[in-house]
């Protein structure tokens, strides 16, 4: 696809800006909507319609059942996909590697595992993919992962839509990113220190310090180099069309930006997440809501009519106590209006629609994600109830958000010669998820291999079941069902010598007895 690039400057970034153009119209095809998520469940967020700051954003919110409903689901998911404080997935040795060997690889990795995960915990990690996985309940959520300093090595930042533009490929992945930023002048400096910025921004730079401009940055999959990732990155100041940056970002993990989505419909980038599915019902709730207020103030206030007697004004008569008002002899004066309308059929609506809303936010399963569970099965199965309910976005997220998080967070942490992955023969590392969705899911083969065991044991015996069953590799086999990390198993070297010191002492008791019994044998004889 790079091949193609034009030979100048100008030309290059003005390809680039054509192509953001382009992309960001189909972009505008969603705009309305998800604007519309926005204003009614996340007020505070960063939206396409321009703001001004300190104004007001929740002038449409009558109910906040979505407002809450979205955090509460971003808080799940982070709880089920990447908890805070716990490891959530483990380097292991890809399936490449001998059998002979892999124990003791996956000591070393688990080592490095352990590293990065202290990096993850001390780091903003938790903080920005809660921000991404409330942009997640629209259906796109989008993390930027770049180097940080000595002290945090690692920092991340979530992205709001409006600030992002993407494309895919020819795999229907995202492989276009483009960000649009507004910078001051004076910041150019600091920001591209390395660069020869030109007279023309020079200029700008004197003149206008804090006046802004927009660059973008633009980071897109170079196909010509097949079986490996490789990106191209360019920044563009469009005003002027100046090249800031221009590099190529070569290895598993180089792409600085994370985007994921939750489920997508065929030929369309942006993801629709479980908001847009219950966006009639949330406008709906609100709209129930602001007429059961404006009937309560009716009922209170009361409305009147009156005959046109020529006494009476009613732009005079102010409704408090004590009030006196003339009318005309034999008029009726004042008389109230009955209301129309039943508040307990509004209530009756509301109910049925926020049970809808947390329904679809996935906020109606078993406990309450903020208390501290009361026991570890409560625990087992709110994951097992969340894993079976989301579907295919849970493996769709583990392929664009677990495991590239967790390559990025690999490669900055080489770069930076922080740890060095243990390589056997050039053998791939895998990523292997053991979050608690992750092991949700691994407890059906869990108990599918529990059953097994307990039939064979049951129809054909002990015996049966000793000579059919690898105890070892069943044991070993479920710790990984379970997520054990390898270091607390034995490898099979000190599993081989335990098995075999074991038989041997069996069999030192096996002939102790038969010394006494022989020597007895033997004075009988005489």
């Amino acid at each position: 696809m790079l091949q193609f690039l034009p030979d100048t400057e100008e030309k290059l970034a003005q390809s680039f800006i054509e192509k953001f153009e382009k992309a960001k119209m189909i972009r505008q095809n969603f705009e309305d909507v998800f604007d519309e998520c926005y204003d009614y469940a996340m007020p505070m967020r960063e939206q396409f319609r321009s703001k001004t700051i300190g104004e007001r954003r929740d002038e449409k919110i009558f109910d906040e059942t979505a407002v809450v409903g979205v955090q509460e689901f971003a808080s799940r998911l982070q709880q089920g996909l990447v908890p805070n404080f716990a490891r959530w997935a483990d380097l292991v040795a890809g399936i490449e590697t001998p059998l002979e060997e892999r124990d003791a690889l996956n000591n070393q990795l688990d080592d490095v595992t352990e590293y990065v995960f202290e990096i993850l915990q001390n780091s903003n990690f938790a903080q920005a993919v809660h921000e991404s996985f409330m942009d997640l309940a629209i259906g796109t959520g989008v993390l930027h992962v770049d180097e940080g300093d000595a002290i945090n090595p690692i920092n991340f930042s979530a992205i709001p839509l409006p600030h992002v533009v993407l494309d895919v490929g020819p795999n229907d992945r995202i492989d276009h990113v483009y960000r649009e930023r507004n910078v001051r002048y004076s910041d150019l400096p600091f920001l591209f220190p390395d660069t020869d910025l030109g007279q023309e921004l020079t200029n700008y730079i004197m003149s206008s310090p804090d006046t802004k401009t927009k660059i973008l940055e633009v980071v897109c999959k170079d196909y010509t180099k097949l079986n490996e990732d490789s990106f191209y990155c360019i920044v563009i100041e469009t005003k002027t069309k100046k090249i800031l940056k221009q590099e190529t970002l070569n290895g598993t993990g180089s792409n600085p930006f994370i985007c994921f989505r939750w489920i997508t419909c065929s030929g369309e980038v942006y993801g629709r997440g479980p908001l847009l599915n219950t966006l009639s019902a949330i406008k709906t709730t609100n709209l129930t809501i602001q007429y059961i207020l404006e009937n309560a103030a009716m009922s209170i206030a009361g409305i009147y009519q009156m005959d046109d007697d020529g006494v009476i004004n009613p732009d005079t008569i102010n409704l408090v106590p004590g009030t006196v008002i003339p009318k005309a002899p034999n008029s009726a004066g004042l008389q109230p209006i009955r209301q129309a309308g039943s508040m307990d059929f509004g209530n009756f609506v509301l109910s049925d629609m926020r049970t809808n809303i947390k329904k679809a936010l996935y906020n109606d399963m078993l406990g309450n994600p903020e208390r501290t569970p009361a026991s570890a099965t409560e625990i087992a199965e709110r994951m097992a109830d969340l894993s079976r309910r989301i579907g295919s976005a849970f493996g769709k997220l583990q392929a664009e958000m677990v495991q590239p998080i967790l390559q990025r967070v690999v490669f900055i942490l080489k770069k930076q010669g922080r740890i060095e992955l243990p390589t056997l023969n050039g053998n791939q590392v895998k990523i292997r998820s053991v979050s608690p969705l992750a092991q949700s899911q691994a407890n059906a083969d869990i108990t599918a291999i529990a059953r097994w065991l307990e039939l064979i044991q049951t129809q054909f015996g002990p015996q049966v079941t000793n000579l059919l069953i690898n105890a070892e590799e069943t044991a070993a086999h479920l710790a990984k069902k379970y997520g054990v990390p390898d270091s607390l198993i034995r490898d099979p070297d000190e599993r081989r010598q335990i098995i075999e010191a074991a038989q041997q002492m069996a069999q030192m008791q096996q002939q102790m007895p038969q010394q006494p019994q022989q020597g007895m044998t033997n004075e009988q004889a005489n």
